[in-house]
């Protein structure tokens, strides 16, 4: 799963929800290896003719721009969300890959997870509302997930309001 829980004595209690990564780093070499190579193999044709010195700045910058691609879509997997527990309070921090961080709090007692099957801009949107505010959560997970999320979430909210 792409969260999990920790809990240590001295300090919150916290859920830390991270995008999914499909493609490891040992797996972004290797596309980026695999596609030299087999760029390179009609090279060898044109080995020692002027019509190499034509091909080479393409092929160049095809591999270029699919280490961009590549380095780019990992920059956009950064994104996280953390929620913690300090006494009576939630907080929960979401960390776009790109922009500031952004925050919301609530007393835990009036916090109140939903699951919103259809209507949202992913099937099975889960929100956390109170303070008289509504925010998004896991949005960037896949649609098992954010169902187990909120399973997860809901046990915990009903747990901690009865601490």
């Amino acid at each position: 799963m792409p969260y999990h829980w920790t809990d240590t004595p001295e300090g919150p209690e916290v859920l830390t929800l991270t995008a999914h990564r499909s493609l490891p780093p040992r797996g972004f070499a290797a596309v980026i290896l695999i596609t030299v190579a087999f760029l390179t193999l009609p090279l060898l044709s044109v080995l020692g003719t002027a019509v190499l010195w034509w091909m080479l700045p393409f092929l160049g910058a095809a591999v270029w721009a699919l280490w961009a691609a590549l380095r780019r879509s990992y920059k956009d997997g950064e994104v996280s969300e953390d929620i913690t527990r300090a006494g009576d309070i939630l907080t929960l921090t979401h960390r776009p890959a790109r922009g500031d961080d952004l925050s919301w709090e609530c007393n835990i007692y009036w916090v109140r997870a939903e699951l919103h099957k259809e209507g949202g801009p992913v099937p099975n949107y889960v929100t956390l509302s109170g303070n008289g505010r509504q925010v998004e959560l896991g949005r960037f997970l896949s649609e098992d997930e954010r169902k187990d999320l909120f399973n997860e979430v809901q046990t915990y909210l009903s747990t901690a309001a009865r601490k």
